[in-house]
């Protein structure tokens, strides 16, 4: 794992090599173990380099055996063995035992072609010298990250947006489309990012600049259509999962330096944890983050994990006040506003395993999308059913399995609310978004704090969808609706939330890479073809994975009903401790100079907090607080304050010219 960095400049630009150690400067949490810069006369390439395979000799960037082919890389393809023995074969020299240089000859050899033979997760640059080309590549889910800057001919690159603001020319400003849709679904949608004129490189997705312009091409699509996809036994299913899950694990854990692993009592990371316990590492470190809040706290699952496996376990416990204190770290790292504190504990969580002098973690992320673990696949069968008789009285009792905590005692009031908000929208099933519509309109209502200017702009829910309508597959609506939900969520929210923010960016802000076997697209692609019955059964999420579970680990876990991962919200900041950088932001004048809010619904929502010790009533009024405060705190950091140097300097770089 690393940190990239690149310039493409076809005027006569002659900072390059400066502009690159500032880049590296600013992203030297993703790689403080070494920094290499490549420049000639059109291309600049950085790398700061997190040193996990040939610590020694796989400093980069590396090139060809003519240098005329340079690569840095942010990454790991998993399956390097098998393909260097293949270029071996064809003639091909290699001077260092990376898969960072299997890249480069398997480039040489067939082009743009090499993307169906990686499997792995990584986000690369490859600067062709003879054609004068840049190739840059996003692994299939989006797993690393890679955002640039395009402009009269002149692109910049990173694996972090504050890589290209290292470049005192550009101009920072947020983009509010992308602001509203955050506080739409939770994450930015497509290749927007919450700066103007900034861009991600889509997931499954290459580049090519060449000649001042930039093309882009899709090399992967996820499908869940059926076609051509025969009817197995299940036991024949529960057979090719455990291969597929146990061969995803064994490659992840390819590495010169040890790997541990993330244990939080759920299905999934005890899944790879036995896997990896049972037939790979005897000796093999967990880790794990607790709450003070118990609400939230599954400390006494991962215990029963602990006991269970057999690992020797390190636990942080994380308290309202760590998440009120760290949320400006966790911005600066993230680079979006977010409406949930949840990345937080994680960022923490990976300054314990880097205490412990780890930096390779297996997590079980991925395993819900894929195998439809959430509550809104849940949600969408039972609304379907119920929309069939929508005056039923007896249907929407079905919300109790879902929802067994809010009916509990005297629940009249409760069960009145959970009914009447899932039946909004109830006949709307023909929508190809029906699955999440209901969600995405009750966190949109948080928008209402928008300053007048904003909120007339922002655009209505309606506009949203029909986006995200536009990027749907032709085929999307002869699939089976669990098939559409899970497309939806994995393809609005997982790489753009959930491997990003309480992913890549919180794990490597502390130098500390996270592996996911069940993103290995064998097991992604195994998943989309299974019948919808094997992943939600009725109302039995994760179905095969349970079965398949069943002896592997104890059942009491296997079984254990999925617990949302969340993390306390408001009483965080505007609880009993004080955080002046909170009072500051949220002051009227702090409102009315960034201009984002409303300053007099924002004053109204805080007072109402703080004269309930933080304590709010609804969902809504928990996610606007995190939001007002994560976007005062992005405008602080990236607009009003960005530094003019690097945060903290690199130590030495190894420079190539070309």
């Amino acid at each position: 794992m690393c940190g990239i960095a690149g310039i493409v400049d076809f005027s006569p630009r002659k900072d390059k090599e400066l502009l690159l150690r500032r880049m590296l400067g600013l992203i030297r949490h993703r790689g403080p173990d070494a920094f290499g810069v490549y420049v000639d006369e059109n291309m600049g390439l950085g790398s700061a380099r997190l040193s996990i395979l040939d610590l020694a000799g796989g400093d980069q960037p590396i090139h060809n055996e003519d240098k005329t082919i340079w690569i840095v890389y942010n990454g790991e393809v998993f399956n390097y063995p098998d393909l260097r023995e293949d270029l071996e074969k064809k003639g091909h020299k290699f001077y260092t035992k990376t898969d960072t240089e299997v890249l480069v000859h398997l480039y040489e050899e067939i082009g743009t072609d090499l993307f169906r033979h990686l499997n792995g997760h990584f986000a690369f640059a490859i600067w062709d010298k003879r054609k004068k080309a840049l190739l840059l590549a996003r692994d299939r889910l989006g797993i690393r990250p890679l955002f640039y800057y395009l402009k009269n001919g002149k692109l910049l690159f990173g694996s972090e947006i504050k890589t290209i603001f290292a470049d005192s020319s550009i101009k920072r400003e947020m983009d509010f489309q992308t602001i509203s849709d955050i506080f739409t679904c939770w994450s930015p949608l497509g290749d927007a990012t919450a700066f103007k004129d900034v861009y991600q490189l889509l997931p499954g997705h290459y580049a090519i600049f060449s000649d001042g312009k930039l093309t882009t091409h899709r090399y992967w699509q996820l499908s869940f259509s059926r076609e051509g996809h025969g009817e197995k036994p299940l036991s024949e299913y529960i057979e090719e999962v455990n291969a597929l899950l146990l061969d995803a694990t064994k490659i992840r854990l390819r590495a010169d330096v040890p790997v541990g692993a993330y244990l939080s009592g759920g299905l999934d990371s005890t899944y790879v944890t036995s896997l990896v316990k049972k037939h790979f590492n005897n000796q093999l470190r967990t880790f794990s983050v607790s709450f003070s809040d118990e609400r939230f706290d599954e400390a006494p699952f991962q215990a029963k994990a602990v006991q269970a496996i057999g690992t020797d376990h390190s636990m942080i416990r994380c308290t309202e006040q760590d998440i009120g204190e760290n949320l400006p770290n966790v911005i600066w790292h993230t680079e979006v506003p977010m409406t949930r504190t949840a990345p937080v504990p994680l960022y923490q969580l990976s300054r314990l395993v880097r205490e412990n002098n780890f930096k390779v973690v297996l997590t079980g992320e991925g395993s819900d999308e894929i195998f439809a673990g959430y509550d809104i696949f849940k949600e969408d069968r039972v609304r379907r059913f119920w929309a069939r008789e929508p005056d039923s009285q007896v249907r929407p009792l079905l919300l109790k399995r879902l929802y067994p905590d809010i009916f509990v005692g005297d629940s009249t009031r409760a069960g009145a609310f959970l009914t009447n908000f899932f039946k909004k929208g109830l006949s709307r099933v023909e929508s190809p978004v029906y699955s999440h519509l209901v969600r995405w309109e009750n966190t949109a209502q948080i928008k209402t704090f928008f300053a007048n200017d904003y909120r007339e702009t922002a655009g209505k829910v309606d506009d949203f969808v029909s986006r995200v309508i536009s990027t749907l597959p032709g085929d999307f609506m002869t699939w089976d609706p669990l098939s559409r939900a899970q497309y939806l969520e994995i393809t609005v929210f997982l790489s753009n939330y959930l491997l990003s923010s309480q992913g890549d960016r919180v794990g490597m802000g502390h130098s500390v890479e996270g592996r996911f076997p069940f993103l290995d697209y064998r097991v992604v692609e195994f998943a989309a073809g299974l019948p919808p019955k094997y992943r939600l059964n009725v109302l039995k999420d994760k179905y095969i994975l349970r079965q398949s579970a069943n002896g592997l680990i104890p059942s009491e876990l296997a079984l254990r009903p999925k617990q949302p991962y969340r993390a306390p919200i408001s009483r965080c900041f505007l609880g009993g401790h004080r955080l002046d950088y909170v009072d500051d932001l949220l002051s009227e004048n702090g409102i009315r100079q960034s201009g984002y809010f409303d300053a007099g619904r924002v004053g109204k929502l805080m007072d109402k907090c703080r004269k309930q010790d933080g304590t709010l009533l609804s969902e809504r009024e928990n996610m606007a607080v995190v939001g007002v405060i994560s976007t005062q705190l992005l405008d602080h950091q990236f607009l009003r304050n960005f530094p003019s140097h690097p945060i903290k300097e690199h130590g030495n770089v190894k420079i190539f010219n070309g």
